[in-house]
């Protein structure tokens, strides 16, 4: 059963999400399936969309979410651990990393407003495994003011995130006309993923950009 069909099939805790998520989630979250893996949601909701992360990675999984309601600690069972705090609470942040260590796996499904989603990247993404997966969804919000974003907002983390594209080719931009100083983007992610409404940033602890020529050049040869 894929995660799609448990969605569908869901008869516990409500979960709401956007159809076209769930090929994005199983594209990028799929190698952590039955592996040990920490998961952290910022968002709890109505406590169901934890339980499908537990049926999806799998017993040796550990999901923590966080959300600002207080209620939600019901929500806690095996597997699924519920903080409650905000999270553009760095000081709660650093509280969950102190107790869980760094996430293997951070998806942003909190307030939605690009305010609280611009402080949990800036604080966790530094601070997650080092190979890891930052997803944030319903980024589609970005584009409205009431959301602290706007068409042409900085605020907007997807305009954030296309700024990253050039962070990450900041080696690059020593040969053109405009220098991008490196950052944290720069030196640790490989990827960055643009899909409706969602960003996903894949980390890397090394990536070997040599140019090669196999075989070598060889002016003997015929």
């Amino acid at each position: 059963m894929n995660l799609y069909t448990y969605f569908i099939n869901n008869t516990g805790r409500q979960i709401i999400k956007c159809a076209h998520y769930f090929p994005i989630y199983e594209r990028y979250f799929s190698r952590y399936v039955n592996r040990p893996v920490t998961f952290l949601e910022i968002g709890t909701g109505q406590g169901g969309s934890a339980q499908m992360w537990k049926y999806y990675f799998g017993p040796m999984a550990r999901i923590v979410t966080i959300d600002i309601r207080p209620e939600c600690k019901a929500f806690e069972e095996e597997q699924i651990h519920v903080r409650i705090g905000s999270q553009s609470d760095t000081q709660f942040l650093q509280s969950v990393l102190d107790e869980f260590g760094a996430p293997d796996v951070v998806l942003d499904d909190g307030s939605h407003h690009h305010d609280d989603i611009n402080v949990s990247f800036d604080y966790l993404h530094p601070r997650m495994a080092r190979d890891g997966i930052y997803l944030a969804e319903d980024l589609n919000g970005g584009y409205w003011p009431q959301l602290g974003g706007g068409l042409r907002s900085p605020n907007n983390f997807i305009n954030r995130c296309k700024g990253f594209v050039d962070e990450m080719h900041a080696a690059a931009t020593l040969y053109g006309d405009e220098v991008v100083a490196e950052t944290d983007i720069t030196r640790t992610t490989s990827a960055i993923h643009f899909h409706d409404s969602v960003v996903v940033l894949e980390k890397t602890p090394y990536l070997n950009h040599t140019m090669m020529i196999i075989p070598p050049d060889d002016p003997g040869r015929a």
